[in-house]
């Protein structure tokens, strides 16, 4: 089983959000009850994470998250988090993600980020908040955003 409908990694994302933020996943809002194939296929807001490794790779991008990026699961997953920023962004990504070090989690994030043709997005009132399960152990770093800005087109 992949992560993309993983339960365990489901509810991983799900009561990481909850201890960090003490608030339910907007991720998750309206929601009768939690599905991760609901999360990874249907959800309006894009859901990423990525790993622990000292150049973080994606593990996870739910179906949102890959339509705004332009990869499918197969290209996404196992890729550099880095090079969803072009390199004039990686120093303010870089920033980002040493807050979250720090603190847990960050709100209220802004950034431009590129997709796989090139077309540039900004996210606007992004979260990330550290995937620890319930002993403490750090699994990696996700992110959720619902509002982004297409900046240009791709000739």
């Amino acid at each position: 089983m992949t992560l993309a409908t993983d339960p365990a990694f489901f509810r991983l994302l799900a009561d990481s959000y909850k201890r960090l933020l003490s608030s339910p996943p907007p991720f998750l809002e309206g929601r009768d009850g939690d599905s991760p194939q609901w999360l990874y296929a249907c959800a309006p807001a894009c859901v990423l994470a990525h790993s622990t490794d000292d150049d973080p790779l994606f593990i996870y991008a739910n179906k949102a998250a890959q339509g705004l990026f332009e990869y499918n699961w197969d290209e996404m997953v196992g890729m550099p988090s880095r090079l969803s920023a072009e390199v004039p962004d990686r120093a303010e990504r870089q920033r980002l993600l040493s807050a979250v070090d720090r603190d847990g989690f960050a709100t209220g994030y802004r950034g431009t980020r590129i997709s796989k043709s090139g077309r540039r997005f900004r996210i606007e009132d992004g979260i990330l908040w550290q995937l620890r399960d319930a002993n403490g152990t750090l699994h990696g770093v996700a992110a959720t955003f619902s509002h982004w800005l297409r900046l240009e087109s791709v000739d």
